[in-house]
């Protein structure tokens, strides 16, 4: 792979894939992966590595969290983050930001990216991988994972959007009012309240502690388009009748959501984006083996909280880590034993 320096700055490097999925269309995404030779100078011998993860991010967003990946590389992983096609760094003025028609079309650029991990490891024993997406990113992790049984050994989802707000009776109505739409004009916009609320919670230039890109992260997310959301709802429907995942999985959501079309200060220590209430219902959903801790204080994605909360949602992944993933994949110690 042609690596390069990413606009992370040192000790990240980004290179641009293309893929097609099953309709044969060209999409091209970007890895990028953490390298901290920092970490190992001064220690007279290499970092060890326990394994890798590979991050999605969420609808209308891109890879940024620098803070992430150093958390992931101290507990000995090395990471890995995919702008997904029509997302971030691969946006450009022929690009409908954010638009996919089905969730599944982002499958063959994260398998590709999981190639790009396993080839980094060539001539050594192949790491667990875990698969870890944040809210849409979630959504399609969980059901990549689905599809592609055996192919990580962990997924980790944060704030993940497997369920419309209300229930899916909402969700049904709301598929039979796009569902024609997006038969005849898939990339319709659809004229909906445009709320910044997280936005202005987390990006420096407003009230948060963030450097976002706009370019890569507007302040108003991406326009809906019917398209989009019929395969968002798609996805919430399979979620709903259980994906039977046989692999361990953890959701971190915040405690508390705070809707409504206007500002609210409880945005600061909440999920101003989905019902987390809806989302710890159906996290039982996803498979026998699932975990939830609900992070008091934490905003959309809890790992952009303030930082007595992020420093909490850190310590919970961490004990899930030494818990589930320095103990190897499940079934693993039976082997051994025999």
């Amino acid at each position: 792979m042609e690596w390069a320096t990413d606009i992370l700055g040192a000790d990240f490097q980004s290179c641009t894939i293309e893929t097609s999925g099953a309709d044969g269309t060209m999409r091209r995404a970007t890895v990028v992966r953490y390298r901290p030779d920092s970490l190992a100078a001064g220690t007279g011998k290499p970092r060890t590595v326990h394994g890798a993860v590979l991050f999605l991010h969420g609808w209308s967003d891109y890879f940024f969290n620098k803070d992430l990946a150093r958390f992931w590389a101290r507990l000995g992983y090395e990471f890995y983050a995919l702008d997904m096609h029509n997302h971030g760094r691969n946006l450009d003025e022929a690009t409908t930001g954010g638009y996919v028609a089905d969730l599944a079309d982002y499958d063959a650029e994260i398998t590709m990216a999981l190639d790009i991990i396993k080839a980094d490891h060539t001539g050594s024993e192949q790491p667990g991988i875990a698969l870890m997406g944040h809210s849409t990113g979630g959504l399609v992790a969980a059901l990549w994972a689905s599809r592609h049984p055996g192919s990580v050994q962990y997924l980790i989802l944060n704030s993940p959007w497997l369920e419309m707000h209300g229930n899916r009776f909402g969700r049904r109505a709301a598929q039979a009012m796009v569902t024609p739409l997006a038969r005849f004009r898939p990339e319709m916009v659809l004229r909906l309240p445009e709320r910044g609320f997280y936005f202005r919670s987390i990006s420096i230039t407003a009230e948060g502690e963030w450097p976002l890109d706009e370019r890569y992260r507007p302040p108003f997310a991406f326009p809906v388009r019917a398209g989009w959301l019929r395969a968002v709802l798609a996805g919430h429907a399979k979620v709903d009748r259980g994906l039977e995942l046989d692999i361990p999985v953890l959701v971190l959501t915040s405690a508390a959501s705070a809707n409504g079309m206007v500002w609210q200060e409880s945005m600061r220590r909440s999920d101003a984006v989905l019902d987390v209430d809806v989302i710890a219902a159906r996290v039982m959903a996803l498979g026998r083996s699932v975990t939830l801790e609900r992070v008091e204080g934490g905003l959309h994605d809890v790992f952009l909280s303030a930082p007595k909360v992020r420093e909490d949602a850190y310590a919970r992944l961490a004990r899930w880590i030494h818990g589930y993933m320095e103990t190897g994949p499940l079934g693993t110690q039976e082997k051994e034993d025999t």
